[in-house]
């Protein structure tokens, strides 16, 4: 009980003295509540962005391999132009690689490119037309809300059966649900029917897949509209349970090197671009972010702890009498100490709240102007006060130390 109220005690004071105090204090505590500021306002952008990009790499499927012609991880160090002369991914190799790859657990081919969407007197464009194989579905799980997916017959021959995503379904029909059984216009004024609606996905930060400002249809009614050259094609492929993503991309490799007939002198001339590596890759870059953040924040804490150990100075100073006046009573040494150090932590907690409520602000004006969710997690919050009560201990630890050690005598005869 006696520890409760020490810490009681210790707040009232923090709050009185930023009463009585106010231009000093809030001046003294601005470098606490920046670094706060700067360093939770880095770690819930990073965390935010972390997150949605996480969710959008497993949302293209556990244990993923793209066959392309590009390296999606930059290659930065690779020719551009080697990348630009590689032969082009063929939907005939789908079945070669399905028959030379047994650690593969589906397969998809894909094509993908953007054009206009027509219906009556509306057109939009820049619609993302995606041309896909009946297992694609397996490895990138769509929700429909309306009508039906595509169905098997839709694979085998060619069909006018298109799905719609929901930002399309509105722009062009007002309520999304209307869209079922519409006839539109694609590419070429090629007729298609909607017969599925996509469940809305929200935004998303790796544009790979923007299922809402898209159609999703089969390959073969693409390649009516687009020679399969011109459309972006990639092969996809799921390895099974207990393939992990090395031995399936050995597989992979084996297998495309021998459909292309490549000599064990030649180098690839395709990429296979793993899911697992776009983790990796984010991991790094969030690294580097929340490094420069904590440098940032580092410098601005040290400025803020040096003015609340001023201001404990001065606290100590203006209230060495009662320091002389509680020990003569009787209190210890190791109270005093607590006393002040818990207010200077006080103190920092205020400034950081101060820090937390800007860097909240700001989070929900960015998330209304971007439409992308930003919010501070809860550890990070407890973190933000972790933060503040060691620099708040820091910072008071020489003036409670003094005041600790104060001779009562002359402490109540000082003015």
């Amino acid at each position: 009980m006696k520890f409760f109220a020490i810490i009681l005690s210790s707040f009232k004071m923090a709050v009185e003295e930023f009463r009585s105090n106010k231009l000093r204090t809030f001046l003294s505590l601005l470098g606490v509540s920046f670094g706060i500021f700067c360093i939770i306002s880095v770690l819930s952008v990073v965390g935010s962005l972390e997150y949605a990009i996480n969710s959008d790499i497993k949302s293209l499927g556990s244990n993923t391999i793209y066959i392309d012609k590009w390296e999606y991880s930059g290659g930065a160090d690779y020719p551009w132009w080697k990348f630009v002369n590689r032969p082009q991914i063929k939907s005939s190799e789908v079945e070669i690689i399905r028959q030379k790859v047994p650690g593969a657990k589906n397969i998809a081919f894909q094509s993908d490119l953007n054009d206009k969407v027509e219906y009556e007197n509306t057109v939009l464009k820049n619609v993302h037309y995606l041309g896909v194989s009946e297992q694609f579905f397996n490895i990138q799980p769509l929700e429909i809300i309306e009508g039906r997916p595509l169905q098997s017959r839709d694979y085998e021959q060619v069909t006018n059966s298109v799905m719609m995503g929901s930002l399309v379904a509105e722009q062009l029909f007002g309520k999304p649900e209307n869209a079922i059984r519409k006839e539109i216009k694609l590419k070429n004024d090629k007729l298609a029917v909607v017969v599925g609606l996509l469940k809305k996905q929200g935004k998303s930060i790796m544009e790979m897949y923007d299922f809402d400002n898209s159609i999703v249809i089969t390959n073969l009614l693409l390649t009516q509209m687009a020679p399969e050259r011109e459309s972006s094609p990639k092969i996809i492929v799921q390895g099974k349970e207990k393939v992990s993503a090395e031995m399936l991309k050995d597989e992979l490799t084996g297998a495309m090197r021998s459909l292309r007939k490549l000599k064990p002198s030649q180098e690839d001339n395709f990429t296979l671009n793993s899911i697992d590596s776009f983790s990796k890759f984010i991991g790094e870059i969030s690294k580097n972010v929340n490094i420069g953040g904590w440098a940032i924040a580092a410098l601005s804490l040290i400025v803020g702890m040096f003015g609340v150990a001023n201001i404990m100075f001065v606290t100590v100073r203006e209230r060495t009498p009662q320091i002389g006046l509680k020990k003569a009573l009787g209190a210890k040494r190791i109270t005093i100490l607590t006393e002040f150090l818990l207010e200077s932590a006080f103190l920092c907690i205020l400034g950081g709240m101060i820090g937390l409520v800007l860097v909240f602000i700001l989070t929900q004006i960015a998330t209304a102007i971007s439409g992308f969710p930003l919010f501070i997690s809860l550890n990070i919050m407890l973190l933000a006060i972790g933060i503040c009560i060691l620099v708040g201990v820091l910072a008071g630890i020489i003036p409670a130390s003094i005041a600790s050690k104060m001779d009562p005598v002359v402490a109540i005869r000082s003015k």
